[in-house]
This record gives structure tokens, C-alpha cells and sequence, in this order.
């Protein structure tokens, strides 16, 4: 990798949070700090007036390799938008593309 690659790779691309209704979704970028397994692929949802925590949500697994360095396989939610039926579309730095039900906390994956 060259040199720009890895400093991209350092800083992951920062994501709007989503407002639907009185809720507030973020991507949770680093999901190892709270043993949730890998950085990225999750998402969390708060009370937009008070600021508490309602739930957590993986989006996606990611397979780490252990040869490699973890942190270079880490794969960040990259966008986030709210779909007028009031579900949220999510994209990866890899281009797949989930939708969420936030009602029963289902994914779907529109793309691989």
C-alpha cells in the first residue's frame, strides 16, 4: 500500500447521523473498544432527547485475516440515509449496499 492509502485507512470516513421519528442513528466505528468483535459494520440507535442508548446493531461481518494487520481490514459504514418507507439505506467503503428495517431490526443486503 502506498502511503495515501494507509493514512485513508487510519481515518474513516465520517458518517451523518440519521433522524427518523424521535431516534438518532450513528455508525459505530470502533466496535472493539466495546467488545463487539470488529471496527465497523454496526450501528446505534439513541433517544434523540435524552441521548440514551436504545440498541446496537451489526450491519455486516467482517472476516479478519490473521496474517494481515486488523486494522487494515477494518470496513466502515461510509453512508447512511433514511428511505421514505422509514427504514435507513446503508453503504460500506466497499460499495454493498444494506437496508435496515429499525422497526424489527432486520438487514437485508442489496448488493455483495
Amino acid at each position: 500500500m502506498n502511503d495515501e492509502i494507509e493514512k485513508e485507512r487510519l481515518e474513516p470516513p465520517e458518517v451523518e447521523p440519521v433522524l427518523i421519528g424521535n431516534v438518532r442513528y450513528e455508525a459505530l466505528m470502533w466496535g472493539k473498544t466495546r467488545d463487539l468483535g470488529q471496527n465497523g459494520g454496526y450501528i446505534e440507535a439513541f433517544d434523540s432527547t435524552t441521548d440514551a442508548s436504545l440498541w446496537v446493531l451489526k450491519i455486516y461481518d467482517i472476516t479478519y485475516d490473521e496474517e494481515m494487520e486488523s486494522d487494515k481490514q477494518d470496513i466502515f459504514i461510509e453512508e447512511m440515509q433514511a428511505l421514505d418507507s422509514g427504514q435507513l439505506m446503508i453503504r460500506d467503503e466497499r460499495g454493498r449496499q444494506y437496508r435496515v428495517d429499525v422497526r424489527d431490526l432486520s438487514v437485508e443486503p442489496l448488493s455483495e
